[in-house]
């Protein structure tokens, strides 16, 4: 079972990773082996089963286990070297949230200039409907940062290189920062216009990818990426001069 402690100061799911990869390393699970059932995994560590649904969707985008339609989940041979996987409660300061956007920056700027080449009528066709569902959402739903995960997972497909979307499935969408927004002190009103801004540069980046312009694309990607970083920092300033306020 994963210990209290644990419980208190990291993420159950990526506890749970942890372990798994752990196991996965030390040879006790093989390529090829099938995980043990959901029922078991959470009986055998205590947790829910969203996350070791979450866990397992993990190892997925590591590629370290693949699931089999009515069969299971297998563990797939591993590449050399630790995989990369990210949790939320690794990016604990503003530093943190940075780095990764500034890493990004140099990933995705270049991805969308090529989507802008490469992509295919039925992929702006996909990148419209996640596009949309964004702007139509509520901003106090939980969905945003899954769909705008996928606006720009679909962007790496559309650039037609692998490795964009690879990296990307790695990371997860706790390398959104609208992930973050609803623990700072800001008002719904704030929240509101913070989304609309976001809306406004994933449709810029939408528009020129779809005029298949990759210089505009290349700008409105860093461009996005580049306000993200700020109104990040804005936020989190917001949130420690709240903090430092008497209650």
């Amino acid at each position: 079972m994963i210990s209290s402690s644990k419980k208190r100061t990291t993420s159950l799911t990526q506890e749970l990773v942890d372990q798994l990869t752990a196991l996965i390393a030390q040879g006790s699970l093989k390529p090829g082996d099938k995980l043990p059932t959901e029922s078991s995994l959470m009986k055998q560590y205590g947790v829910s089963r969203t996350v070791v649904r979450e866990a397992i969707s993990r190892l997925q985008a590591a590629g370290l286990a693949e699931t089999r339609h009515g069969v299971g989940t297998f563990i797939l041979a591993s590449s050399s070297g630790a995989p990369l996987i990210l949790d939320a409660a690794e990016l604990n300061t503003l530093e943190d949230v940075i780095e990764i956007l500034e890493l990004r920056i140099s990933l995705e700027v270049e991805s969308a200039a090529l989507a802008a080449e490469r992509r295919t009528e039925a992929q702006l066709a996909e990148l419209k409907a996640t596009l949309d569902a964004l702007t139509a959402l509520d901003p106090r739903e939980d969905e945003g940062s899954k769909l705008d995960f996928r606006f720009h997972s679909q962007i790496a497909k559309a650039s037609g290189n692998r490795y964009f979307i690879d990296i990307l499935n790695q990371f997860g969408n706790v390398i959104i920062p609208r992930n973050r927004i609803k623990g700072t002190a800001i008002s719904e009103a704030n929240q509101q216009a913070y989304l609309n801004r976001v809306n406004m540069e994933h449709e810029d980046i939408y528009l020129a990818i779809a005029r298949q312009d990759s210089s505009s694309a290349r700008a409105a990607m860093r461009m996005h990426l580049t306000n993200s970083k700020e109104r990040h920092r804005t936020l989190y300033m917001a949130a420690q001069a709240s903090e430092k306020r008497p209650h």
